[in-house]
């Protein structure tokens, strides 16, 4: 892997890691474009730095939200933000068990392939439209004779606070979104405005929620790198690149990050079910 390929992959983390067009499947598109062909075990060691590099940008642009639950959580104040993380510890639970019984499954069966990343990213494009359609009506049905005069926050606003059911629906959401091609962020996104959530609730619920899960599987992937054997003729991964993709998928997610917070409030996000839909398209005569 050139220096090149690790800035590129590093922004592209970066991006698809919060914007609704999927993270792992956009990873298979650019190795397939740049034709980066590395064992199993170098592309491990990689996704692991990227996926390190997006908590930390997470972390870095809600420190205001995270400390807050953090300090909550810590001291058992039992107020809002004390229950709000156990809700996102409740949201966890679906994907630990995937995690930790399907995940071998999942990456086996359907690792690798364009034609399902093609598939998966237009299944993420009818939930992005889908979820984009449903706040209309529902914000149409509660301000009737008076869609005209509602402002962009006072949308964003429509909705109810996420109770313990939406935290486990949404965290089954994110439990499907394993398969390469489903984002990961549109998917819970999605799902809570279509169960009739707040936008700005769901967008920093999805992005917190994830942090845990992420540095799960990144120790999982780091147990099985330390105990697999590196396979022969295996050209090892510069130490250049692993930091070039980790300051790339740093930097960008922290832009892309506070971009997509911004894009939910205002309800932007169905644009992406159009990029969606040509990417997928394209994946999907690729393969063929």
């Amino acid at each position: 892997m050139e220096w090149i390929d690790a800035l590129i992959l590093g922004i592209v983390q970066g991006l698809a890691e919060y914007l609704p067009v999927s993270s792992s499947g956009h990873l298979e598109i650019f190795r397939e474009i740049l034709g980066i062909e590395l064992p199993g075990d170098k592309i491990l060691q990689f996704d692991i730095i990227l996926h390190a590099a997006t908590v930390c940008s997470t972390i870095v642009v809600l420190w205001h939200v995270f400390k807050k639950l953090f300090l909550s959580f810590i001291t058992f104040k039992r107020d809002a933000d004390y229950y709000m993380v156990w809700k996102i510890l409740l949201s966890c639970v679906p994907i630990a068990f995937v995690g930790f019984v399907l995940k071998d499954y999942v990456e086996e069966f359907f690792g690798g392939s364009l034609l399902l990343v093609g598939v998966c990213l237009i299944v993420t494009a009818a939930l992005l439209a889908f979820a984009h359609y449903s706040d209309i009506i529902i914000i149409k049905r509660r301000d009737k004779g008076r869609v005209e005069e509602k402002s962009e926050l006072k949308s964003a606003e429509s909705g109810r606070e996420i109770n313990w059911a939406d935290a486990f629906i949404i965290g089954c959401a994110q439990a499907l979104a394993v398969l390469p091609g489903l984002s990961r962020s549109g998917t819970t996104i999605a799902t809570g405005i279509i169960i009739g959530d707040k936008r700005s609730k769901v967008a920093y619920f999805s992005f917190l929620m994830v942090i845990i899960p992420i540095l799960g599987e990144a120790l999982l992937d780091l147990y099985k790198l330390v105990n697999q054997p590196s396979q022969q003729g295996d050209t090892a991964i510069g130490v250049e690149c692993l930091l070039i993709g980790f300051f790339a998928s740093f930097i960008v997610g922290c832009c892309a990050c506070k971009w997509m917070i911004d894009l939910v409030r205002k309800g932007k996000l169905v644009w992406f079910s159009i990029y969606c839909v040509i990417m997928g398209v394209i994946c999907i005569l690729w393969q063929g």
